[in-house]
């Protein structure tokens, strides 16, 4: 039997997706929502990652051990640099872990010190205790050598002679120290003498001179004195010394032409003879008063002898002459033996000695080393450039004669001029190479390496925050607009809902309100086979109600087609 208009029209529509329900909305927020979140959460933990740092490099197998060890019952979370040379955790933990581990005595870089001394056993003999003694010795200098930065690991041997009750049998004590430096790292003569006076300054009666210091490589870092204290060669100190005063020359002189001829257009080099011999003068001198002044005696003394003078007296002295004499024999020449002394007259004698004073000057001289001989400044100077605003035109035209002059009288007074010392400065007009070429800026920022790190990490972040942006305004914005709208229209005010509700109204071709099935007008909200279902159903009831003879004919129709 064929169905009735009304029954045909009253049909149910055909079921929905479930995506294009309320509920498969709803999943569907809810699914991008905690999608987005998702992602949201992996780009910070991304971006939060912990910066490693080391905790402990170059250090031994066994400190390794102990160390791996201790960080797993701390439950520290850690990792080994490239070929296992260093123990890495997270930056903000290394001093805390630091301090945690000293106070367990980690590491102990494999040298002891004097906590060896701490357990000493009853009845040790007098001989292993100078041999702890002089371990635990060698290992505080050893440990006190790697707190430098520039120090990977020491070893230090100290040879201790035993003490003697003879002076010509007593012998001073020696020390070697091997140092194993950092890679890429080098100790200047500075740090090499610090580590000498260290080692000497820590051993009664040990010199300087007895502590060789070596690097892993083999080479002698300290310097052994020469014999007699000579030292023909200049040391690092010294040829330092050179070159810090050359660079003072340089620059005082750049500094004093700069304001004259502009930036960039003057250049200066420097050669000081430096004179590092210490003198010491000691002169003692004698001349003199000179003739205006007359001469001052310092003595005198006068002898006068007068009257008769005796012949000179013969014989032996002594016991013989008081002893009768012997047998007499004939003198050949002479007086007859025996006979007095004769006695002759002559006139008086008479003797004086002066002495006067003379000037006498005692000088001492102590000359300093490090004394200027002799400087030799070079000056050049570029031409004088002009640029015409006009026509953009560069000039190039050299420095007029007064203007050198002045260049070379502040030349000398910056350096110090000396004729008598044998001084000599030179001062050049030349043109520099490109000095006829425009200016050149200078290279792009992002061209320059050094900006290469920060461009690095702004682009993390630019790139976190695109990700993010397009998230929300790709996916979640779209899926939360009903819900909003929804709670716009829960809370928004009753006209504001009526005039809403007026404008989703669906209207007929008059502009009438379509009214549901249950009497309600459509709107336009709802789905849209479900709509145009309602929408058809009313527009049919309301062509009945106002003209049914079209109905009855589309009725005959269908019936006259089955």
């Amino acid at each position: 039997m064929a169905a009735t208009a009304d029954e045909l029209l009253d049909t149910p529509a055909a079921p929905q997706p479930f995506l294009k329900t309320a509920m498969g909305r709803n999943v569907l927020i809810g699914g991008g929502v905690a999608a987005v979140l998702a992602v949201v959460v992996a780009i910070w933990m991304w971006s939060s990652t912990p910066d490693y740092r080391v905790l402990y490099a170059n250090y031994s197998d066994k400190d390794g051990g102990a160390l791996t060890a201790a960080l797993d019952q701390m439950g520290v979370k850690y990792k080994f640099s490239e070929g296992g040379s260093a123990i890495l955790v997270p930056a903000e933990q290394v001093p805390d872990l630091r301090l945690k581990l000293a106070a367990q005595g980690l590491p102990k870089g494999g040298n002891v010190g004097f906590e060896l001394m701490e357990n000493q056993k009853l009845g040790v003999s007098q001989f292993l205790e100078q041999v702890n003694y002089q371990r635990s010795l060698e290992g505080e200098l050893a440990r006190s050598i790697q707190s430098l930065g520039s120090v990977a690991g020491a070893r230090v041997h100290l040879a201790l002679p035993k003490p003697s009750v003879f002076v010509r049998d007593q012998q001073k004590p020696t020390a070697s120290v091997l140092l194993n430096l950092q890679s890429g790292r080098a100790l200047d003569p500075g740090q090499v003498s610090a580590i000498v006076h260290l080692v000497a300054s820590s051993i009664p009666e040990l010199t300087i001179g007895n502590v060789t210091v070596v690097d892993q490589n083999g080479n002698l870092l300290s310097e052994q004195p020469k014999q007699n204290g000579l030292n023909k060669q200049l040391d690092a100190t010294q040829l330092k010394y050179v070159e810090t005063v050359q660079q003072n020359i340089i620059k005082q002189v750049e500094s004093l032409i700069t304001p004259i001829v502009g930036k960039g257009n003057v250049r200066a080099e420097a050669t000081a003879e430096i004179d590092f011999a210490q003198v010491d003068t000691a002169a003692e001198m004698y001349k003199p008063n000179s003739p205006p002044e007359p001469q001052a005696i310092r003595s005198q003394q006068t002898s006068e002898q007068t009257g008769a003078t005796t012949g000179p007296a013969n014989g032996i002295p002594g016991a013989l002459s008081n002893q009768p004499p012997g047998v007499a024999t004939a003198p050949l020449e002479g007086g007859a033996p025996g006979a007095a002394p004769t006695t002759t007259t002559g006139p008086a004698s008479k003797n004086a000695t002066t002495n006067y004073e003379l000037d006498k000057t005692i000088r001492y001289e102590q000359r300093p080393m490090g004394g200027i001989k002799r400087l030799t400044v070079g000056v050049v100077v570029n031409y004088r450039r002009s640029v015409d605003p006009n026509t953009g035109k560069i000039t190039v035209k050299p420095l007029a004669a007064a203007e050198v002059a002045q260049i070379n009288e502040l030349v000398k007074q910056a350096m110090g001029y000396s004729q008598a010392r044998g001084d000599t400065m030179n001062v050049a007009n030349a043109p520099f190479d490109g000095v006829d070429r425009p200016d050149e800026n200078g290279p792009d920022w992002y061209k320059d390496p050094a900006n290469l790190p920060l461009a690095m990490e702004v682009g993390k972040y630019l790139l976190i925050a695109a990700v993010i942006a397009f998230l929300y305004f790709r996916i979640l914005r779209p899926l939360l607009r009903p819900v909003v709208r929804k709670f716009d229209e829960a809370t928004a005010e009753p006209e504001e809902e009526k005039e809403e509700e007026d404008a989703d109204t669906v209207v007929d071709l008059e502009g009438k309100p379509v009214l549901g099935p249950d009497g309600m007008p459509i709107e336009e909200e709802e789905a849209p086979r479900e709509r145009s279902y309602r929408a058809n159903l009313a527009m049919a009831k309301e062509m009945a109600m106002n003209d049914p003879r079209i109905v009855a004919n589309v009725i005959k129709a269908w019936v006259g087609s089955e």
